[in-house]
């Protein structure tokens, strides 16, 4: 995968008999998937144009091009589905896309560093960061909120951690 796409779905499976997939869609707006154009594997050596066909348990029923029988619909589960990042739409200055935030340096308010960010969660009640680094005993999840992620700065590729009391 090259850093110009970003993952904005999976394929979460067959449905049916007839090739039919249940994507899970990464979008705001679950149906969006079908509207950026072809989607790409990571590593780029396939493409699928999508056509959401119902919802489904789990997801979104699609039909993807190339892809006609239960068979090859299951050799896809698990795959990721990327897009252009030129075709994604532009962000408020205080949204953020998760591939962005992979990565960055997480400092504490006086300039130390915590560590980077691994990865960003989502359980259900909002985004998690996850750091590692030499200085953690293990993995910390933050929530990604204002009050304890007070400044993100793509350009200089760091992040403000103002870790809640009991987290330090």
């Amino acid at each position: 995968m090259t850093a110009d796409r970003i993952c904005i779905g999976a394929i979460a499976g067959s449905f049916g008999v007839s090739g039919e997939v249940r994507l899970k869609s990464f979008c705001t707006d679950p149906e969006a998937i079908a509207a950026y154009g072809p989607l790409f594997t990571e590593d780029g050596s396939r493409s699928f144009t999508v056509r959401l066909t119902r919802p489904v348990a789990g997801g979104i029923g699609a039909r993807l091009s190339g892809i006609t029988t239960k068979e090859q619909a299951d050799a896809l589960k698990g795959t990721g589905l990327f897009v252009d990042r030129a075709r994604l739409p532009a962000l408020p200055d205080d949204e953020f896309y998760h591939a962005d935030l992979i990565g960055l340096a997480a400092h504490d308010p006086g300039g130390a560093l915590i560590g980077t960010v691994q990865a960003v969660h989502n359980h259900g009640a909002g985004d998690l960061l996850e750091l590692a680094g030499p200085t953690l005993k293990q993995s910390l999840m933050v929530p990604f909120t204002l009050a304890v992620v007070p400044t993100v700065d793509l350009a200089a590729r760091r992040i403000v951690v103002d870790l809640p009391e009991g987290l330090d």
